[in-house]
């Protein structure tokens, strides 16, 4: 789908194969800002993956939130229209460092068993060269091959039991504003889950905006595991998105394993769930 795209420096998040500067001439690129954003500039060859209607299938908030996964057959339908197959070398970015929804569709991808996607580091600014207008015409393909969801994913009721469990933590990577309840841009009520600990997405970031390196990312999650196993970890944030942020920066250092709650703060304030304060 591209030309052989050059970024700024040593490019992208992938936790498969060795960081290159150089995206493979036959990737599939995804740009996963807000449609509006996408046509004014993205990236040559880059299709949209809207953050609200394909990388999620919102309905009532209090069910899922408002970022729930869609259904699996949805899924690899939406992969088989972008001409992604399992062969597939996909490359996802957004202008807001991964955390927008970029990181979501690795997480998506990577929930189905897709080895090759990565996510753009340092967003959309690290393109080097001219955005344009024009929307691509993917070449589709058959459904990708998927039934099911293979990563770990807790709903509501297991963080309400999971939380009160010395042997699991629950992680809030919501800004630390958000999780002490002094604000709430989103969601109709301030406050964090019971239990839950905070160490916000934006630490998974040096200053300039782009990933931290996998020794110090592995540093600072295994100084918040302490004892605990990642596999016994669930993160969650506003509505299931800004999680697999954290859940990119985990695998790149070498701890896989952890769950998301797609659901996140957005279902868990809307039901009659203990908060804090």
């Amino acid at each position: 789908m591209t030309g052989g795209l050059r970024v700024r420096r040593s490019t992208y998040i992938h936790c498969m194969y060795p960081i290159t500067r150089t995206i493979p001439p036959n990737a599939v690129i995804l740009d996963a800002r807000p449609r509006a954003q996408y046509e004014t500039g993205h990236i040559a060859g880059a299709m949209h993956a809207d953050p609200d209607r394909q990388l999620a299938a919102p309905h009532d908030p209090r069910i899922g939130g408002r970022h729930p996964l869609p259904p699996i057959e949805q899924w690899t339908k939406q992969l088989g229209e972008w001409g992604i197959g399992p062969e597939t070398t996909v490359i996802v970015y957004d202008d807001t460092l991964g955390a927008n929804a970029a990181a979501r569709a690795w997480w998506m991808l990577r929930a189905i068993g897709h080895e090759n996607v990565a996510v753009l580091d340092g967003g959309l600014r690290a393109a080097s060269e001219p955005l344009e207008i024009a929307e691509p015409q993917p070449k589709s393909r058959a459904l990708y091959p998927a039934t099911r969801w293979l990563r770990n994913v807790v709903e509501m009721n297991d963080v309400d039991a999971l939380r009160k469990d010395p042997n699991w933590k629950v992680l809030d990577v919501r800004s630390a504003e958000r999780y002490r309840g002094e604000t709430e841009p989103i969601d109709p009520i301030a406050g964090h889950i019971p239990g839950a600990l905070n160490l916000p997405f934006m630490q998974n970031v040096e200053a300039g905006g782009f990933f931290k390196d996998a020794h110090s990312l592995r540093a600072q999650y295994e100084q918040f595991l302490g004892d605990t196993p990642v596999e016994r970890l669930i993160v969650h944030c506003g509505s299931g998105v800004t999680a697999c942020h954290t859940l990119l920066a985990l695998e790149a250092a070498g701890l896989d394993g952890a769950s998301l709650y797609v659901g996140s703060w957005s279902e868990w304030c809307r039901n009659e769930m203990p908060r804090v304060p």
